[in-house]
């Protein structure tokens, strides 16, 4: 793993933080921006530094050729076409052999040897990233970065290098070149970054004991149990997830940096379409900037268009993981769009029936694809599926009750509501905004002292 959460909280953030207002050359703050990334990224994954740093060069060199001949339309494409196929070589070759083979051997009845393959740290988040940055070298949509060292910060940024946001270098081109970082920006960069830090350990974490244990023994475990450990994970996940956005989003800006926003209260979404509007945002607008637009989007009529989707989200399952559960979760996702774009949705903003069917039709929907989502097989999701419906004649309700303790139950409650837009006007209160910035440190306080007591528990989209 990468740096314990006490070593980074404790002694590699704030050295660096120092040593960045120490320095006031943008060119050696980048420098120890890049030097302090790859210690972080080299701490975990020592051997696959090296590979980060191959692709940033194939990358970088790449775009260099399509700059140089960006009046040869054969060549530019040439040297796109063969970026893109080396980039996404290694991210199949990494993170697909096993399965791929494993599904050779299973269909063939061959007896290919399986490699034992380590899956490097954030490998499907830079891998996107760089090729990104040469698709829109190619378009014209950024200049090429001459300076490898700049580049090679874009993609190995320790805040959002191993589990995003996924950041596209045009948003960041100009923050590289020149930077300011005041004193309200890195105590709002802190706030963010304890607020990301509270939705893990206070809420994440602990909903995770009520998903760990119900996914644990999907044969022990009644209908209320099921019930209890799908809604666990739903906010495990998303809790989990957004809490490390507003962790780099924080990080970001305290160096002088300023991220999109990963998340928009996805919740609270009343359809399907909506709801990947607001959810893993960097992803999606990656997904449809690069793959549904260039596949004719919706412009050639509603089969071509809806045909696009589903090859979209099945390419957003399988960049989860080389499991048939990703896989069918993404076209799981991409099902429904379908059905959404076939039947026009009525309006509902005036008739309040309507907007509450919505809302309970995308919670269902969301949190049987997370039951997907969350289980190692097929079958395991048909059993926690007739679970669910009720069928078996488990009775786990001594299980149920152990999970349901005043801390659990604080945990859920906490979840649910702080999975809605909360707040309101009241955020612009300056009495309010000074008593966050107080809860932001104590918050952090608190959470280093849950995190000295307790077991290590990895952010889930470290997996991918």
């Amino acid at each position: 793993m990468v740096f314990s959460s006490l070593t980074f909280l404790c002694i590699f953030l704030p050295a660096i933080l120092i040593l960045d207002r120490i320095f006031r050359n943008i060119r050696i703050k980048n420098a120890l921006l890049l030097i302090a990334s790859l210690l972080f990224y080299a701490y975990g994954e020592p051997v696959y530094v090296l590979l980060m740093t191959a692709s940033a060069m194939l990358n970088y060199v790449s775009a260099l050729l399509i700059s140089k001949f960006k009046d040869n339309a054969g060549l530019k494409k040439a040297f796109l076409a063969g970026g893109v196929i080396v980039n996404l070589g290694a991210l199949v070759f990494f993170k697909y052999t096993v399965f791929l083979v494993t599904i050779v051997n299973t269909s063939f009845g061959t007896t290919l040897p399986v490699p034992e393959i380590t899956l490097p740290l954030g490998i499907s988040f830079f891998t996107f990233q760089t090729m990104s940055y040469v698709i829109d070298v190619y378009r014209g949509e950024c200049n090429v970065q001459k300076n490898f060292g700049r580049l090679l910060l874009y993609i190995s940024f320790f805040p959002q290098l191993i589990a995003g946001p996924i950041v596209k270098y045009r948003d960041i081109e100009t923050q590289i070149l020149s930077r300011s970082v005041t004193g309200e920006n890195t105590a709002l960069g802190i706030r963010r970054f304890a607020m990301g830090l509270a939705k893990k350990v206070f809420i994440a974490n602990n909903v995770a004991v009520i998903a760990d244990s119900v996914f644990a023994d999907l044969s022990i475990i009644d209908a209320k149990t099921a019930w209890l450990g799908a809604a666990a994970y739903m906010l495990q996940i998303f809790f989990d997830f957004s809490g490390y956005s507003d962790m780099a989003i924080g990080l970001g800006r305290m160096f002088g940096f300023e991220f999109k926003e990963n998340f928009d209260h996805p919740y609270i979404a009343s359809s399907i379409k909506d709801f990947w509007r607001r959810w893993h945002i960097s992803l999606s607008s990656w997904f449809k900037e690069y793959l549904y637009i260039p596949l004719g989007g919706n412009r050639n009529g509603k089969i071509r268009t809806i045909i696009n989707k589903f090859i979209v989200f099945a390419c957003t399952g399988i960049w989860h993981g080389a499991n048939w559960t990703f896989l069918l979760w993404g076209l799981y996702h991409g099902a429904f769009l379908m059905i959404e774009e076939i039947i026009p949705k009525k309006e509902n903003k005036a008739n309040p029936v309507l907007k509450v069917l919505s809302h309970i039709y995308l919670i269902l929907v969301v949190m049987i694809g997370f039951v997907l989502f969350r289980c190692d097989s097929i079958s395991d999701f048909g059993i926690m599926i007739s679970r669910m419906t009720g069928s078996g004649n488990a009775d786990s309700t001594m299980l149920f009750m152990k999970l349901i303790n005043p801390l659990n139950i604080t945990a859920l409650t906490a979840g649910v509501i702080f999975s809605m837009p909360v707040g309101g006007k009241m955020k612009d209160n300056r009495v309010v905004k000074t008593l966050s910035f107080a809860a932001a440190l104590f918050a952090v306080a608190f959470a280093m002292l849950c995190l000295s007591s307790g077991s290590y528990n990895p952010f889930i989209y470290f997996r991918f």
